[in-house]
């Protein structure tokens, strides 16, 4: 049994170790001395690579320095961790000067992944969805190598398998597995007849339409994912919008769109997660022009002022001119392109747009958050829209905020 595990670089003390930090510190450790075999890179969610490789650019030359001299920095605490690494760790002069060496000629740590590990093949995980703004800092440390999307899952089961894994994560496709559980797709196709069917004391009633079976969904269509499997769920909505792009055989490919509760909306208005992706990445081609990008990215529906609007947090790699970021605001603004909103912003029923851009960090503070919660890092997700109830990731975004802009789009 234990040959036909999934073999990994770092001992379980390392893997299950009781702290985060110093968790990642020895699993970079551990790929540096294992670097020859290495064949892939690998996480649940595509922010956890990017997450561990921007630390690399923060520790390097420590974990250099632990390798000349065969001894672990004093940052690991946990006798078990320390333990199980002093095992592996042995002085290895030529290493790390190898490791110095290539860390030094790196141009802006592009092909970082490839110059550490030169055995790598792939890098693998979940890529679609909320992890697609991680795909560019991705492929800028990936160089050459190519992105594999997994397969499409959720903590309520697996849905679908990526049959065309070749194809670039931002097209990856899925095929329904059928013997996993009974599947129901809810047409999202918006229209009169699907959103109003009747009129009661002067308020209108939303009449959801019926759901459709795996073999009734049609292609370029959108439907929302309802499974009951054999764990015991009955008819669960996964919350998931997926578009029909074709059939394997006789089972639909998905396309991954966003999810259906994470949607900026104040009037008639309705952005989802991922029309705020696409405003961010519109916005974001301006602080490229001036070497910078936009680390992280979150947002909030501020209805305190009247009337509303909407606030977009970004936390940037350094400093950007007022004169660009108030261009950014600007872009944001028009990027919303929901008829909704447009005409919304033009009557001055939703107030211009705030974009406020956070000291460095900031998410950083996001992700200790709900680590000290219990949650765990490969399964953490940045959250995208923060509402009212959210209050404590709020107030780490507000207390943090460095610069404010608002909107002259409209």
């Amino acid at each position: 049994m234990k040959s036909m595990q999934y073999q990994s670089s770092s001992p379980d003390e390392v893997i299950f170790g009781p702290d985060f930090h110093q968790s990642l510190y020895c699993h970079l450790l551990c790929g540096l001395i294992f670097r020859e075999e290495i064949q892939s890179v690998s996480s649940t969610f595509a922010h956890s690579i990017v997450h561990a490789f921007r630390t690399f650019e923060q520790v390097w030359e420590e974990l250099c320095a632990d390798i000349r001299e065969g001894v672990l920095t004093s940052r690991i605490t946990f006798p078990s961790v320390r333990s199980a690494m002093a095992k592996l760790l042995k002085p290895n002069l030529e290493l790390a000067d190898l490791i110095h060496k290539k860390c030094s000629g790196l141009n802006n740590w592009y092909g970082l992944i490839p110059e550490l590990f030169p055995n790598v093949k792939y890098i693998y995980g979940i890529m679609t969805g909320s992890m697609e703004p991680y795909l560019k800092k991705l492929r800028h440390y990936a160089g050459n190598l190519p992105l594999l999307s997994s397969d499409y899952g959720s903590s309520e089961g697996w849905i679908g398998a990526n049959v065309n894994p070749t194809l670039p994560p931002e097209s990856a496709t899925y095929a329904v597995l059928p013997n996993i559980g009974y599947f129901e797709f809810i047409p999202l196709k918006e229209n009169v007849e699907e959103h109003v069917q009747g009129k009661v004391n002067d308020y209108f009633i939303y009449m959801e339409p019926k759901p459709v079976g795996l073999t009734e969904v049609k292609v370029g269509e959108e439907y929302e994912i309802i499974i009951t499997s054999f764990a015991g769920l009955y008819r669960y909505r996964l919350g998931d919008v997926v578009k029909v792009m074709g059939f394997h055989n006789s089972s639909p490919e998905l396309k991954f769109v966003c999810r259906r509760n994470l949607m900026l909306t104040i009037n008639i208005d309705k952005n989802t997660e991922k029309d705020l992706q696409l405003a961010v990445e519109e916005a974001a081609k301006l602080t490229a022009e001036e070497n910078m990008e936009v680390l992280d990215f979150s947002s909030h529906v501020d209805l305190s002022t009247d009337p509303g609007h909407y606030v977009i947090f970004w936390e940037i790699s350094g400093e950007v001119s007022d004169e660009v970021l108030k261009e950014c605001c600007n872009c944001l603004d028009r990027s919303f392109v929901d008829a909704g909103y447009v005409s919304s912003r033009k009557v001055n029923a939703i107030g211009p747009l705030e974009l406020r851009v956070v000291r460095r960090g900031t998410f950083q503070k996001i992700l200790d958050h709900y680590l000290g919660l219990g949650a765990a890092l490969s399964q953490f997700k940045t959250p995208r829209c923060v509402g009212p109830t959210n209050n404590k990731v709020l107030q780490i975004l507000c207390d943090n905020v460095a610069k404010s802009y608002f909107s002259t789009a409209f």
